[in-house]
């Protein structure tokens, strides 16, 4: 009885020194009351539009981002797009993808925000534009996917691709 009584004492207090770790490591818990308000920069991210998704160039102009303003976006299954540049990651037959156009007024950085962790590229001239940083959203929101670009002004195509579902909520902002 003796060895039972000190294996369940050896047992209690590794619980109760490990309980505290490990409930540090536990991030906290997101209410609608907690819900912190997102930076000036992506507040558009709360009221987005309905836009559908182009499956190639002839499309893209009936399907125009605002930067500021952010957009539900219907895909399309990814065999039926067209994708200017092959993307890195296509994903496969039951993905979903599709292409948006947006212009760019003023010279500077960027910020692609996501609802998932589709793959993106942005396409300017045949060519894809290089990435400068990526990132999650702000803690509790549905923002999954952040990557930032350095853009000129102009026109640009979103390659979308590799989505799981086919709808997927998407915003460009500027970088404070």
């Amino acid at each position: 009885m003796d060895r039972q009584w000190t294996r369940a004492i050896w047992a209690a207090a590794m619980m109760a020194m490990t309980a505290p770790a490990a409930s540090a490591q536990t991030p906290p818990a997101c209410s609608a009351e907690a819900k912190p308000a997102l930076p000036a920069a992506l507040a558009g991210w709360a009221t987005p539009a309905p836009l559908a998704a182009a499956t190639d160039r002839d499309g893209v102009a009936r399907a125009t981002l605002v930067p500021g303003k952010a957009a539900t976006v219907t895909l399309l299954p990814t065999p039926t797009v067209h994708y200017p540049l092959q993307p890195e990651k296509p994903g496969g037959s039951v993905s979903h993808g599709g292409l948006l156009a947006f212009t760019i007024a003023r010279a500077g950085g960027y910020r692609v925000a996501l609802g998932s962790a589709a793959w993106i590229d942005v396409v300017r001239d045949g060519k894809a534009v290089v990435s400068t940083a990526h990132g999650h959203g702000p803690a509790c929101s549905t923002i999954r996917k952040m990557v930032d670009f350095s853009l000129e002004p102009g026109d640009y195509v979103l390659q979308i691709s590799a989505n799981a579902t086919a709808e997927l909520t998407v915003l460009i902002a500027p970088l404070p």
